[in-house]
């Protein structure tokens, strides 16, 4: 009965209690004419709930995003292409599509009929205001009667995603921040890439590619020899990433979150162009070391843009899987909230002698909203003993608040002295 009565409309429920009030009156009261008025009503509606429920609405739903990784603001144009899978002509269907909110609104469409296997696409643009991993689907679709009276409505299953990049914006170049110290690739690796110029030559080995034969080498020693090219040394980069939820203040795009992943994802993109080997850190508990770890800028932009907020442990296992990557030197970078002591050392101790530590220090409370009603508060005295146990370690340091751009803050961290160095 509940079922039913969820299948019929307003204007449906309305015919079926007239039916059933206009029966029972004219049956007491005599009137065979009242009683046949009622009866109509009541076939109607039962003809209405059937017409609607003789299709099993067997549809499947194919999407597909181009692109499906979009920048901030950027378009993105959504393809579904709906087949009837059913052995009969499928009916005229209301379909609305399920997107997040900050994709916009929701698409809604006809799908017209279709014959068994016939298919209907149907495009439309979405565009998000905001980094994230946004679900799309799955397809509502409802069914009416030609009368209004009775509505069927079921979810199509099936789904797509759309990645949106975090922005990235240009930073202001700097003095040097390393000169060679930490540096990836100074050791001959045997790794062979067409128009490389730092080549060595070995013998031959079952597998190699015959278009590598060096012809000079082998005539000379009368063995097969092949060419071998070295990887060019690159300075590295490690880039670290605080997502905990205590650290961060405000919501939305102003939050200090927000703006963390937007200067890590335009400081690897610095780091990068200026031919840095960059290693991005970022907490991911399902990681078993805690760690997501990337080494190149697209897998980077992608791990940003489905990062939030966690726990207090994720940036201490970010600290131990830096330990290794720094041990050797480097340019260590250091973006997120204030540290306790004990992770302050940890952090400060990962810039080894002679390389460069930078760390961009957000203040919550400013960006809560809150940094002109607390100035002394307990997050900028913590953010100032964060700054000045790196500052004591030879780390170039800057304290942000909501009104800092990255730029600003980049600016400020690479044209500062260091102080401490040794």
């Amino acid at each position: 009965m509940r079922a039913i009565r969820r299948s019929l409309t307003t204007r449906g429920a309305a015919f079926a209690g007239c039916g059933i009030v206009l029966v029972t009156s004219g049956i007491l009261l005599g009137q065979h004419d009242v009683t046949r008025i009622g009866v109509l009503l009541l076939v109607l509606t039962v003809i209405a709930l059937v017409l609607v429920r003789r299709h099993g609405l067997r549809l499947s739903v194919m999407r597909t995003a181009a692109p499906a990784r979009v920048a901030i603001d950027e378009r993105s144009v959504v393809t579904v292409r709906i087949r009837n899978t059913e052995s009969s002509i499928s009916p005229v269907v209301m379909a609305e599509e399920s997107i997040d909110y900050a994709l916009g609104d929701r698409p809604r469409f006809v799908i017209p009929s279709l014959r068994p296997g016939e298919s209907h696409e149907v495009q439309y643009t979405v565009r998000s205001h905001t980094r994230g991993v946004h679900r799309i689907g799955p397809l509502g679709v409802r069914v009416r009667d030609p009368f209004g009276l009775s509505l069927r409505a079921a979810a199509v299953s099936g789904g797509a995603e759309l990645v949106v990049l975090p922005r990235v914006v240009p930073l202001p170049g700097g003095r040097s921040l390393g000169s060679g110290i930490g540096s990836e690739g100074s050791v001959p690796h045997m790794v062979a890439l067409h128009g490389e110029d730092d080549q060595t030559v070995r013998e031959y080995r079952d597998g190699d590619d015959l278009r590598r034969i060096h012809w000079p080498a082998t005539a000379r020693t009368g063995d097969l020899m092949v060419r071998q090219e070295d990887r060019p040394a690159k300075r590295r980069a490690v880039i670290l990433l605080d997502c905990r939820a205590s650290a961060h203040g405000g919501s939305g795009r102003g939050s200090s979150l927000e703006w963390c992943v937007t200067t890590a994802a335009s400081v690897t993109a610095h780091l990068v162009d200026g031919g840095y080997a960059v290693h991005l850190l970022t907490p991911d508990p399902g990681a078993d070391t805690g760690t997501h770890h990337d080494e190149t800028l697209d897998d980077g932009l992608e791990t940003l843009a489905r990062v939030s907020l966690g726990g207090d442990d994720g940036v201490r296992a970010v600290l131990h899987s830096a330990s290794s990557l720094t041990s050797q030197g480097g340019l260590v970078v250091y973006v997120g909230g204030p540290l306790a002591d004990d992770d302050a050392r940890t952090l400060a101790a990962l810039r080894q002698p002679g390389s460069s530590g930078a760390a961009m220090v957000v203040e919550p409370d400013a960006f809560a909203g809150r940094g002109s009603k607390r100035r002394g508060g307990h997050a900028e005295v913590k953010a100032a003993t964060t700054v000045a146990t790196l500052q004591s370690s030879g780390w170039m340091t800057t304290i942000v608040d909501a009104r800092t751009a990255p730029p600003a803050a980049w600016s400020a961290v690479v044209g500062a002295q260091v102080v401490g160095a040794r």
